[in-house]
């Protein structure tokens, strides 16, 4: 049944503070509808972690993702399709930062899962595209919204209405992603570094700053500068604050606690 299989691998590294996701489904790791549910189940576990300060997703083998599984849709009901992307893009309601180490093709329902996510690293030879527009159809898991907020409203109707692919240099020089990695070997290499960046700093103010950033950007200035003010005030109070001040004056490793 085209609506099931592959699976989406969870192990932890770092003492228990990073999860890793896997995709893994064929070649090309195509995501089906059992899929999209899965992603949602393993955040679930991930974000009731008190552990886990970081995740990566990544996927098995030369293509992070060719998108969903295409003849799928036609047996789900339109009805069930009204929620569509609520489950894959979980990534984005995570309050843990999130990073997306892509190799190879990136398309459809992948880049989308991929711009759910807050840093993405890539590769030369990486693809990105939302070819929905080739099957008389349009994004349907934030990728209209999400792709405009990040390359801008003329590049994004370009590449939905073409859906025509974005190079890995594009994809960087555009702010799609963060890093460009010439393969598979210095991806990993730098999400290793990035993740032990982030597993340096406070899991509260990281989780703070992520929401700061996601709910301000959609509001107006003025909004976006009050929240910022008031988690700004909320985080002067916590323990890490006084820590990395501490850790500052006496001129070493802070030990942050995440409270």
């Amino acid at each position: 049944m085209p609506l099931t299989g592959g699976e989406i691998r969870l192990d932890r590294s770092h003492d228990g503070r990073v999860a890793n996701l896997t995709l893994s489904h064929g070649r090309y790791n195509i995501i089906t509808w059992e899929t999209r549910q899965v992603m949602a189940d393993r955040f679930a576990e991930i974000d009731s972690d008190k552990d886990v300060q970081v995740v990566v997703v990544r996927a098995e083998g030369e293509h992070f993702t060719s998108g969903g599984d295409i003849a799928g849709f036609m047996e789900v009901d339109p009805v069930d399709l009204t929620d569509l992307g609520h489950n894959v893009t979980a990534a984005a309601r995570s309050p843990k930062p999130v990073i997306a180490a892509i190799d190879g093709y990136c398309f459809g329902v992948g880049l989308e899962l991929a711009l759910a996510c807050d840093i993405r690293i890539a590769t030369d030879r990486s693809r990105f595209a939302l070819p929905e527009m080739k099957l008389g159809m349009i994004p349907g898991s934030g990728g209209t919204q999400r792709l405009a907020r990040l390359i801008g409203l003329s590049r994004a109707k370009y590449h939905i209405l073409t859906g025509e692919r974005i190079t890995g240099q594009q994809a960087l020089d555009w702010g799609l992603t963060s890093h460009n990695c010439a393969d598979a070997d210095e991806l990993e290499k730098r999400t290793d570094e990035v993740v032990a960046l982030l597993l340096s700093h406070s899991p509260m103010a990281m989780r703070t700053a992520k929401e700061v950033l996601d709910k301000g950007v959609d509001g107006p200035l003025y909004t976006g500068i009050e929240l910022e003010r008031k988690a700004y005030s909320m985080l002067r109070a916590s323990h890490d604050f006084a820590e990395g001040v501490a850790a500052f004056e006496e001129k070493r490793p802070p030990k942050f606690q995440g409270r």
